[in-house]
């Protein structure tokens, strides 16, 4: 993983979401959780709802989501329908996987206003410790 104090470089691209808008995984308006899976994943499965709560409980926290690892578009919508998610869902590819150094699933930062790694964790996170996270 990157660490912590690490800015984030732009990527070259920006990505694709599910609706089909783009989106770059940097300089966003608020501290933003970006958090990595793959639709396979039980882990991601079991913890994934601990995600849509911090999005729809805290207006000052973005969240988005990046697909890795899966085999096509149908397998990430299932994924996202089956848990009802409403936070932007993104496309990655082995590129950023590459960038931010995702070695296994879930994985994910939490990235402050000024572009800058504030956390980040590996592994289950419950809903308090994403939420601790971004303080």
């Amino acid at each position: 993983m990157l660490s912590t104090g690490e800015a984030i470089v732009k990527q070259s691209t920006p990505l694709q979401t599910l609706d089909n808008k783009t989106i770059e995984l940097n300089h966003m308006d608020k501290t933003t959780v970006v958090y990595f899976f793959a639709p396979w994943c039980q882990i991601c499965h079991m913890s994934i709802s601990n995600l849509q709560a911090i999005y729809e409980k805290n207006d000052h926290i973005n969240v988005v989501a990046v697909a890795l690892d899966y085999v096509d578009k149908k397998e990430v919508f299932k994924f996202s329908n089956q848990h009802q998610l409403t936070f932007p869902i993104v496309l990655g590819n082995e590129q950023i996987k590459r960038q931010f150094k995702v070695k296994g699933y879930p994985s994910y930062y939490v990235i402050d206003t000024e572009n800058t790694i504030i956390a980040k964790s590996m592994g289950y996170s419950s809903e308090i410790g994403l939420l601790l996270r971004t303080l």
